[in-house]
């Protein structure tokens, strides 16, 4: 389907209220809200605002500017730093030359102005200099099309006719800002300057029009870029797109294999893309050379890295396999060549050679990366390295971005610092868990934690209304990319392998299963249904041993262990008169537990049991008969239910979905790295349930 083309979304209504630095809020709000003007952290925007000096109270200028690691559509008044002009312009003395520019970047925090906190960027500099009140660097697709190609110069003059000047490929840094200055000044009909292979520049004297010149560069830039493509779109089809089934079913298989040969160091998450672009690119008969020629853009590589890993898929899925243990080893070790030629001196070391982006012709693309939503970014970034390669081969030839350049950008010493500061990942960060019955209290409790360590989370639940409610809610406490449900029955063993297709697919596979799915029943031996019986076994039984089984195989095969916990209750230890089903099946859960636990030794899976008791609040069990079944049976009123429990165990205290959650984290995570086939009660304190 056809994009809508690129429109002004200013209000000026919404605008004639707002001071200067709302405008620059407002401006880089709608910017960012659209991926074919700039991608996720890309870009920035600036304004030269007259401001009282906090000390003298004297007006002087300053730079408002994108603060370091801001995302235009969803940064906020506090995303950007605000430096003194006259300072920053005072900085040009201490300039000491290209092969010293990095050490200006420890001169701006000395040009703050009013003790803003918000560190200033590398790109501060390219703002600063140019001779404009606002300014906008964008990576809209079709400009930096233009700019890859071979004739970047010619075109640009062509195209827009004296309104955008052109810079050779430059890093950005202090240097390039004060070229940008000499062209600004020198040529002041400017309205703006493409870098080669980088991007754009436009700039105003207000912020609407600012805005407003930058979408009509763009806009300008797609129309002529359509209207003049001339070759087959690249190279014409090689292939024919597998059927949507077939390549969510093949990518689902292949991404926890995948994952676990590049998870060896570090925990790794997938995305899987299919859409028509990334399709049309896999199934050309020009993606091996140009998916060799590496991305332009700094923005694209920095994600992305230089270049993607091609998997050569004819059809055969064990041929497939049977071949990326060699492939990924060569791609590695060219990794590690690229970064041998490439390195100076003081060069970082040689960081994760594996692949981030992994295109499969028929199927689509992968991304792999330490966090979903890295994962995700870096697939959204080499879709804009597509519609670049798209548009610059349709009127001319792409070029990539020469290696050596390259590598300066990847292993810059201001971006190794960056890395640096990033904090410590999280004790589950990279996992991936599957928490069944995820729309009950314990449920969204265990998931919680395990969301607050870092973890991925797939939730299941066969009551899909309160499962919308619970991935909402945890949704918002994680983010959406961390937060995953597919409405199941756990009884079915193909709604258990849908599930786990479900986890593969979204995020790489699993690495903990929680299994929680519940039900409680209370009748005395002679009013016990077979009914109910088989309920109790069909989803305490059947349906942990389903879940299990999945979760499993696929653990055996991303070779990186794992852990289970099953949520089993006080019950499956100590019988309880007049719920015969109920502790039957529960008792048969530990054992289960335990015989998965010595067949998943050999293979890193642990397995380990947390025996709740008695919980009340929250939990969806003790809403329906079940809380006035256990009244009953104890010959209280069923208000007096959790005070009853309370006082029966020994520690006189009420157990929470949030302490059973604890439990679970202990026993999934590496702090009982050297635990496997135990049980934990948390029950406050029951001595029928002592284990012996």
């Amino acid at each position: 389907m056809k994009e809508s083309p690129i429109t002004s979304l200013w209000d000026d209504a919404a605008a004639a209220s707002m001071t200067e630095p709302e405008l620059l809020l407002y401006r880089s709000n709608l910017l960012g809200s659209d991926l074919r003007i700039t991608n996720f952290g890309g870009g920035n925007t600036s304004a030269k605002v007259m401001m009282a000096d906090p000390l003298s109270g004297e007006q002087v200028e300053v730079l408002w500017v994108k603060g370091s690691g801001g995302d235009l559509g969803s940064i906020k008044i506090d995303g950007f730093s605000t430096l003194y002009m006259d300072k920053l312009q005072a900085l040009k003395a201490r300039y000491r030359g290209l092969a010293h520019e990095d050490e200006m970047v420890a001169y701006l925090p000395h040009c703050t102005f009013n003790l803003n906190p918000r560190a200033a960027s590398i790109d501060t500099p390219l703002h600063a200099y140019i001779a404009r009140k606002h300014v906008d660097h964008m990576h809209p697709d079709s400009v930096i099309a233009i700019a890859a190609c071979a004739s970047s110069q010619a075109l640009t003059e062509k195209i827009f006719e004296g309104e955008l000047g052109w810079l050779p490929w430059q890093r950005p840094g202090y240097d390039l800002g004060l070229k940008l200055e000499v062209l600004s000044q020198s040529q002041p009909q400017l309205k703006g300057i493409i870098l080669e292979g980088h991007g754009l520049f436009t700039w105003g004297d207000t912020a609407k029009s600012c805005y407003e010149t930058t979408l009509a560069i763009i806009k300008r830039a797609e129309e002529w870029l359509s209207a003049n493509v001339q070759q087959p779109v690249f190279g014409g089809q090689a292939s024919q797109p597998l059927p949507a089934a077939e390549r969510a079913a093949l990518a689902a298989k292949l991404m926890p294999l995948l994952r676990g040969k590049i998870s060896q160091d570090e925990y790794k998450l997938g995305h899987f893309d299919d859409s028509d672009a990334v399709l049309e690119f896999v199934c050309s008969r020009d993606l091996a050379p140009l998916a060799a020629l590496g991305t332009s853009c700094p923005d694209h590589f920095l994600r992305t890295k230089i270049r993607p890993f091609v998997i050569d898929y004819q059809q055969d899925f064990d041929q497939l396999v049977s071949g990326l243990d060699d492939a990924l080893a060569q791609y590695r070790a060219d990794y590690v060549a690229y970064h041998e030629r490439c390195k100076h001196a003081n060069s970082p070391a040689v960081r994760d050679a594996n692949p981030i982006i992994y295109l499969i012709p028929g199927v689509g693309m992968l991304s792999f990366a330490k966090d979903k939503a890295t994962a995700r970014i870096a697939g959204e970034f080499y879709i804009n390295a597509i519609n670049v390669m798209r548009g610059a081969n349709g009127v001319d030839k792409y070029v990539g971005l020469p290696e050596q350049e390259a590598f300066d950008i990847e292993y810059w010493l201001l971006e190794e610092a960056k890395l640096q500061r990033m904090p410590k990942p999280k004790s589950l960060a990279g996992r991936i868990a599957l928490v069944t019955g995820g729309a009950g209290g314990i449920g969204q409790a265990v998931a919680r934690q395990l969301l607050q360590e870092g973890a991925c989370v797939l939730l299941t639940d066969i009551d899909s209304e309160a499962l919308a409610e619970a991935h909402k809610a945890l949704a918002k406490v994680a983010g959406k990319d961390n937060v995953a449900s597919v409405v199941a029955n756990i009884t079915s063993e193909e709604a258990v392998d849908d599930i786990l297709t479900a986890s593969a697919l979204k995020f790489g596979g699993v690495d903990l299963l929680i299994s929680n799915a519940g039900i409680a029943s209370s009748a005395p031996l002679e009013d016990t249904t077979l009914e109910v019986w088989q309920r109790n076994q069909d989803i305490l039984v059947k349906g942990y041993f389903l879940a299990s089984r999945a979760a499993f195989r696929i653990m055996k095969q991303q070779k990186l262990g794992g852990s289970m916990v099953f949520v089993a209750s006080k019950n499956g230890l100590v019988a309880s008169a007049g719920a015969s089903a109920y502790c039957t099946a529960k008792a048969a859960e530990i054992h289960l537990a335990r015989c998965i636990a010595l067949e998943g030794a050999p293979h890193g899976i642990r397995v380990n049991v947390v025996n709740p008791d008695a919980v009340i609040r929250g939990s969806r069990i003790w809403d329906g008969k079940w809380k006035q079944e256990r009244a009953q049976s104890n010959k209280i009123e069923a208000d007096d239910v959790e005070e009853f429990y309370r006082q029966r165990s020994m520690l006189k205290l009420s157990v929470l979905p949030e302490d059973i959650a604890e439990a679970v984290y202990f026993l999934a995570s590496d702090k009982a790295a050297k635990s496997t086939g135990n049980i934990l009660n948390v029950d406050a304190g029951n001595a029928g349930a002592f284990t012996r």
